[in-house]
């Protein structure tokens, strides 16, 4: 337990904490407000009704938890690449060591730390992006009266514990890359080129593809069988796994991630 809260107290203080967490924030709610704010100057009736459903409640839960799971899965890739690359780079895990703690104790503690600040993350990011979907559709003059259809709401604790699961697993892979490399450039990098990559290669290979890691978090919270994988740029449509299939490989990629960098850090060589 103190190890844990030592770690929250870490990250709390970190700037990448509030770095990452303002950037999602800032990108959905400016994307909100723009496209309420533009809905009614569609030349396209298609277009315009788009617009409108994206800010038009109780649909606009879905549509926010969907934006942040997306983007969001690539932020914590970044976030825990961040984290675990400066474990390496400013000598914490060494000096843990060096105070006698377990490295792979250390190791998961640290990402259990990373995971509740993820959570934490969630939370005000979908409430500020719930709020922004209330000023856009004032803006595009569509009603809230769905803000509080009960069924909505009843169903959203679920799907909120399993976005977060998703982004978890997700953000286990960039720490898992950066504590491989040793590097927080480094493990950002091939965390993002792994995301992206992953995204494109539904285009050549969707049988594969959708039970990699970025694939199976956007399954795990699909509401039909069919849709778009591989993050946040789609890369082809296929069929994706049933989400509670998709939720189980979720599990299995968050715990084989950490089970890898808990198992590089023990035998790592850190003195110097």
């Amino acid at each position: 337990m103190r190890l844990f809260v030592s770690g929250l107290r870490k990250l709390v203080r970190r700037p990448a904490s509030w770095v990452t967490l303002g950037l999602l924030v800032g990108l959905l709610v400016l994307i909100l407000i723009a496209v309420g704010g533009t809905a009614s100057d569609r030349v396209n009736a298609t277009r315009e009704a788009a617009a409108k459903d994206l800010v038009t409640f109780p649909g606009a839960y879905s549509r926010v938890l969907q934006f942040i799971t997306g983007l969001g899965g690539l932020f914590a890739v970044i976030y825990g690449a961040a984290i675990a690359g400066s474990e390496w780079s400013w000598g914490t895990l060494k000096s843990s060591v060096a105070r006698g703690e377990s490295r792979v104790r250390y190791i998961l503690i640290s990402y259990v730390s990373v995971a509740v600040m993820i959570g934490f993350g969630l939370l005000i990011t979908f409430a500020a992006g719930v709020i922004a979907a209330t000023v856009g559709a004032h803006l595009a003059n569509v009603s809230t009266s769905g803000l509080g259809d009960t069924a909505t709401l009843g169903g959203l604790p679920e799907r909120l514990l399993k976005g977060w699961f998703a982004i978890v697993e997700e953000g286990a892979l960039g720490f898992t890359i950066a504590t491989l490399a040793r590097s927080q450039l480094a493990g950002i990098g091939v965390g993002i080129a792994f995301y992206f990559g992953e995204s494109f290669a539904t285009i050549f290979l969707p049988d594969i593809v959708r039970y990699l890691p970025f694939s199976v978090a956007n399954a795990a919270l699909a509401t039909t069988s069919s849709g778009t994988g591989g993050g946040v740029l789609g890369g082809g449509v296929t069929d994706v796994l049933p989400p509670d299939q998709a939720l189980l490989l979720v599990g299995v990629w968050l715990v084989g991630a950490l089970v890898v960098a808990a198992l590089f850090a023990d035998r790592a060589e850190i003195a110097g």
